[in-house]
């Protein structure tokens, strides 16, 4: 059944991390955070509205990194009950798509719940309080706060409006700028976080 994102109030300051790398390493907030933008997206290997926009998600991606924005994706599911998400799955996955960010295993669920995750995919895009859309407020004393949180843009899967990524991007575009990014931002859509049995939000 597909959910809608939480919607965590903006100017919220990013919670901490540290989470492992696929690919071996490990990265954590503090290694992010110097950079102008901060993109953490919630994604996983198996759900069709991953799938649906992953293609994109990778050329956006390489796009923005080139510019200096910092992204991780995060997987959070649970992957004894949900396989193709389990960490091995996940490199196979990163090099067929062609992700070139850190692509981040969750196994605890902590940063997803800190977060206010609540589907796959999911996207937090952190930059300066100058950023803020116009009718926002600074809730944390940071240097980065959460300025948009939503969808990537209105496509999903079996709709006639195609992938272009034209909100997540229109987000980024403006907090390179160091600019107010759009105050209309609509959730995104998706698989719900395959919590643990017990491990489900309050």
């Amino acid at each position: 059944m597909a959910v809608a994102s939480q919607m965590t109030a903006l100017g919220t300051a990013p919670p901490d991390f540290r989470l492992p790398d696929v690919e071996g390493g490990e990265v954590a907030l503090k290694d992010l955070l110097d950079a102008p933008a901060v993109l953490v997206m919630f994604i996983c290997n198996h759900c069709p509205y991953v799938k649906h926009v992953q293609s994109e998600l990778a050329r956006l991606a390489e796009d923005y990194q080139r510019r200096g924005v910092a992204i991780v994706g995060i997987n959070a599911n649970d992957a004894d009950a949900y396989p193709d998400d389990r960490p091995e799955a996940m490199v196979e996955e990163a090099r067929r798509v062609g992700y070139t960010f850190p692509y981040l295993f969750d196994e605890r669920q902590d940063v997803a719940k800190a977060y206010g995750a609540a589907c796959t995919p999911d996207f937090f895009v952190f930059a300066s309080p100058r950023s803020l859309p116009p009718d926002a407020t600074q809730v944390d004393d940071a240097a980065r706060v959460l300025v948009y949180r939503g969808q990537m843009d209105g496509s999903r899967p079996r709709s006639d409006v195609p992938v272009s990524g034209e909100d997540l991007r229109a987000a980024l575009d403006a907090a390179l700028r160091g600019e107010p990014v759009p105050g209309a931002q609509q959730p995104s859509m998706g698989c719900s976080i395959k919590w643990r049995p017990g491990n489900e939000p309050e």
